[in-house]
């Protein structure tokens, strides 16, 4: 089972949102905003003709940002394993491309040193045939 990591926004969020929600609670208990709200209801029942087509909105509205919130962490978690993914391949890549600059650099210095041996060797070939008594044919 995975761990689940909550960000710092996160959990900012979501303290604003349970303290929000415990604001609201203390204050419809001290307040009685429903029963206010019914009450305003009985006293102009003509004023207010769309109250239950407003609930209705209210509810599908939450409904729907529920959905539409639920559709976008979806679409977070494909959008992060896919990254997740290509990360993984670009150092894979990385590695790949490192070992094989340095198998380069590698055979680079043998080659290096190959023709070092070689001048050193050819010019201690020289220094034979070229001595300070010897004449030259």
């Amino acid at each position: 089972m995975k761990k689940i990591i909550i960000t710092t926004n996160a959990r900012k969020d979501l303290f604003v949102l349970i303290l929000v929600t415990l604001l609201v609670f203390v204050l419809s208990y001290f307040f009685d905003i429903f029963v206010f709200i019914v009450r305003f209801l009985e006293k102009y029942p003509r004023d207010i003709i769309y109250v239950d087509e407003v609930i209705t909105v209210l509810l599908s509205l939450s409904i729907g940002f529920a959905v539409y919130s639920w559709r976008r962490w979806v679409e977070l978690r494909k959008e992060t394993s896919e990254r997740i993914r290509l990360q993984e391949e670009l150092l894979r890549v990385a590695e790949t491309r490192a070992e094989a600059e340095r198998i380069i650099c590698k055979q680079l210095h043998v080659e290096i040193e190959q023709r070092k041996q070689g001048e050193r060797n050819a010019s201690s070939q020289g220094h034979k045939n070229k001595g300070p008594f010897r004449r030259p044919s």
